[in-house]
């Protein structure tokens, strides 16, 4: 099954790739690699999940601000590479949240974005992660996501 009729199954729709908000490009391909910069969790209307975690928002309210952000990315590496059915393998997720110090749960908000990753491309979705809390994100973000992926 194609990446797009996978998408279409689950009811997802890729949004438009945003333009870079400093001076940077949102993906860099070498070789058979893609590296995605960070990317913020960005609603269908255009506006971003702010607050922090512990404080602002709950865990699952971080959780579905991770599948926002996750859907950025792909719509950046879509942008990149021109059909998501090019990607071979799912790298590396960075997953960063904005939180207070007493927060802990990083891995249970990133899964928003892991899970949304298996979901569409199954176990060539699952990858190596990191998350970790941070004191704050640029616009008072509540995550930020970076990854990397393989493709054909």
């Amino acid at each position: 099954m194609s990446i797009s009729a996978r998408l279409h199954e689950l009811g997802i729709a890729i949004p438009s790739a945003r333009p870079p908000v400093a001076n940077y490009v949102p993906a860099v391909t070498t070789g058979n690699l893609v590296f995605l910069s960070g990317h913020g969790p960005y609603l269908p209307d255009g506006s971003l999940v702010t607050g922090r975690l512990g404080k602002d928002l709950t865990v699952e309210e971080g959780y579905a601000a991770a599948r926002a952000t996750i859907l950025a990315c792909l719509a950046s590496l879509q942008a990149e590479i021109g059909s998501l059915d090019r990607v071979t393998r799912v790298v590396k997720l960075l997953g960063m949240v904005n939180c207070t110090g007493e927060f802990s749960q990083h891995p249970q908000v990133i899964n928003g974005a892991s899970d949304l990753l298996v979901e569409v491309f199954g176990d060539r979705g699952r990858h190596a992660r990191s998350a970790v809390g941070m004191q704050m994100l640029p616009m008072n973000i509540a995550v930020e996501i970076e990854l990397v992926v393989e493709i054909d």
